[in-house]
């Protein structure tokens, strides 16, 4: 395929542009010329049921529809290749006209509506190009810096515009003659997109079975044409989409869900063109299931989320829950244990007032605390087992002084569990070692001097 596309470019390269006809030569083939005289007949003569019994290859109406698919790919190749050719005729006039105008159509009829004139404003474009567009068209060449074409060159150009008209024409009379036939040869496709964006698509990727093999991602680009904005927002302008786009479908979805419409139009469509080139349904109910299934979720993604039910609290159950155990639980347990100090503090007595802290009833209230006896908010409470555990941990270590005597030493030491404790600040002092520890950290030792003889 490269080297076919290596020997089409040097083709070109060695192809005369100043003569029209060596350039343009699909117009006097006798494939073009048997091919629209048969489409002529085919439109005046409308479409003979009698032929639609006999297998779909075998149908020379058939025949004839796959020789205009191939045609009108013919025939958009060589609009293109005469749009280059009427680009470089113009550009000396208007060399900014190319970059504003991008459809070769549209540039071929703006080119033999101007001609030579250099004031653009005197030329009426209404209804060749958007408001938008001749707006810019009017001011660009208001400040242009071509000149006016010799009338050789402008001759040619006014020829060349009108073959690339002509052959558009032409492509468009194969397009209607292919969609009036496309109940027949492409039923469940015509059923999801139409007739004629079925021809269309048809007609673009060259014939049935090329748009079956076709995957869905291409089928949606089918068609797809470069949009000049003229400065203008990207924002609201759809992108990368082909014919797909012209179906009844896709215009009547909301803008925000069209771009997932089209996916889902071009996945659908790829279906039915399969069913359609094995001739799996002639009836065309597969492709009426495919846009009723399309329809519905459209619908389906329009509708209102679902309205957040409260979440009912969880049946209880009478059954007693698995609580852990052991002896990790335990000591938590008597960790946070609520102390008996705490207990009596939140219970009153009855027919006897508690004391609070303000007094009056004030503050904070001391509940049964020293009602027991004496008066007195005091309460014995026994050593829990944590507690003795801790203080038999502190009184292992050693809270005394150090072993040094000085006039600062003290022989008493403060505990956190019993208070302050009498302990012998030399009962440690004989447990360090002798040898390197006596004489060097001894208090009485001192340096050796050796003499020398």
């Amino acid at each position: 395929m490269e080297e076919d596309v290596d020997g089409d470019l040097a083709d070109l390269e060695t192809l005369n542009y100043d003569d029209l006809d060596s350039v343009s030569k699909l117009q006097k083939t006798q494939r073009y010329t048997d091919i629209m005289q048969k489409v002529e007949e085919a439109l005046v003569k409308g479409s003979d049921m009698s032929s639609h019994g006999i297998v779909l290859e075998d149908d020379p109406e058939y025949q004839l529809i796959v020789d205009c698919n191939a045609l009108s790919v013919d025939i958009e190749n060589e609009i293109v290749i005469i749009h280059n050719f009427i680009r470089d005729k113009y550009r000396p006039k208007f060399p900014e006209l190319e970059s504003l105008v991008h459809h070769p159509i549209d540039y071929a009829r703006v080119v033999k509506k101007i001609g030579n004139e250099m004031d653009v404003t005197l030329v009426d474009l209404e209804g060749l190009l958007p408001s938008a567009i001749i707006m810019v068209v009017s001011v660009t060449a208001s400040t242009t810096s071509g000149k006016p074409l010799p009338e050789e060159v402008l001759t040619k150009t006014n020829e060349a515009c009108d073959r690339a008209l002509a052959l558009d024409s032409a492509k468009k009379k194969v397009l209607d003659f292919v969609e009036s036939r496309m109940g027949f040869i492409a039923p469940n496709l015509s059923a999801i997109v139409g007739s004629a964006v079925a021809a269309k698509l048809m007609g673009t990727a060259g014939g049935l079975t090329s748009l079956a093999k076709m995957p869905a991602c291409n089928v949606q680009l089918l068609g797809a044409k470069r949009k000049n904005l003229a400065g203008f927002s990207t924002a609201t302008s759809q992108f990368r989409v082909g014919y797909v786009e012209q179906t009844e479908i896709f215009q009547t979805t909301p803008p925000s869900l069209r771009m997932r419409a089209c996916r889902l139009l071009a996945a659908k469509s790829t279906l039915a063109a399969r069913v359609d080139s094995t001739r799996g349904d002639p009836s065309g109910n597969t492709g009426r299931a495919f846009r009723e299934e399309i329809r519905k979720k459209i619908e389906k993604w329009q509708e209102p989320p679902p309205a957040k039910q409260p979440k009912p609290l969880p049946v209880p159950d009478s059954e007693p829950k698995k609580k852990r155990g052991g002896r990790r639980l335990r000591k938590m347990k008597e960790r946070y244990a609520i102390t008996d100090m705490r207990k009596l503090a939140n219970r009153m007595q009855f027919g006897i007032p508690e004391e609070s802290s303000l007094g009056d009833g004030l503050g904070e209230g001391y509940g049964m605390l020293g009602q027991a006896g004496s008066g007195k908010l005091r309460v014995s409470m026994g050593q829990s087992k944590l507690a003795a555990k801790v203080a038999k941990k502190f009184k292992e270590k050693n809270y005394g002084s150090s072993g040094a005597t000085s006039g600062l030493t003290s022989s008493l030491a403060f505990t956190p569990v019993q208070g302050i404790e009498l302990s012998n600040p030399q009962a440690h002092a004989h447990q360090l070692g002798g040898g390197t520890q006596s004489t060097y950290f001894s208090e009485t030792g001192t340096f050796s001097k050796i003499k020398r003889i």
